[in-house]
């Protein structure tokens, strides 16, 4: 579900952004090449509390956030801290399994059709920028409570309205074996007057601990789908 191979995230600058929209197209790699490189080097976070629930429900080392809502997940995908990964938010038990963004994954780009990586031809950039996590360990299993947001950019070749980013989560214990898997559908608007458009998302997922192994082998893997069509 999740792929393995290495993708550059780009810098995030809400002015090389805007420059994608400019009237001259013809100019557009070279926007779109500034705007790129201007978001390169997004960060992330974790977190961790307690909480109870059932198999995927509900809708690392940075600023930290008290605790796992969407709100506090939005503001600090908005914050001007400038890194991708891990938003540490709050205090993260030892114990509890890690949340990380596939490296190859934590982006995804939309083209027009039948033109995937054609610089000129991008439609929306999506990024997933910052995580956090609680947890509630019982004997046998563990509860986590995780959260991730992140931000999409509008292309020169991006038309004004609804965009649905598929994102994909895996669960693997110290073996990488999977033992739970969940998609989710985010929805998010963009528009000529915000190229630059926000999302955040809020789940909860309880999977068993095999005797012997400790919940903090584990881990969780979010990513974006890479099979998405027109994306690359």
């Amino acid at each position: 579900m999740l792929n393995s191979g290495y993708r550059h995230p780009y810098s995030k600058d809400v002015t090389a952004a805007r420059r994608l929209l400019a009237p001259a197209r013809m100019c557009a790699t070279a926007s779109l090449a500034v705007t790129l490189a201007a978001l390169g080097g997004c960060g992330m976070s974790s977190l961790t509390s307690g909480l109870g629930g059932g198999m995927f429900g509900g809708s690392s080392e940075n600023p930290q956030i008290s605790s796992v809502s969407e709100d506090k997940l939005l503001d600090a995908a908005k914050s001007s801290d400038p890194t991708t990964g891990s938003t540490f938010v709050g205090a993260v038990d030892a114990g509890c399994p890690r949340l990380i963004i596939a490296p190859h994954d934590n982006y995804i780009t939309f083209y027009q059709a039948g033109h995937v990586g054609d610089a000129l031809a991008v439609a929306q950039r999506g990024e997933i920028t910052k995580t956090a996590r609680e947890c509630q360990i019982e004997p046998g299993r563990v509860t986590v409570k995780y959260g991730f947001s992140g931000r999409l950019l509008l292309g020169p070749k991006g038309q004004p309205g609804n965009v649905t980013l598929p994102i994909t989560v895996a669960v693997n214990d110290s073996k990488r074996t999977k033992v739970a898997s969940d998609s989710v559908k985010v929805d998010v608007n963009v528009g000529l007057d915000k190229p630059i458009s926000y999302f955040s998302t809020v789940r909860t997922v309880t999977f068993p601990i095999a005797e012997g192994a400790r919940p903090g082998e584990y881990e969780l893997i979010v990513g974006f789908d890479s099979h998405a069509p027109s994306s690359g």
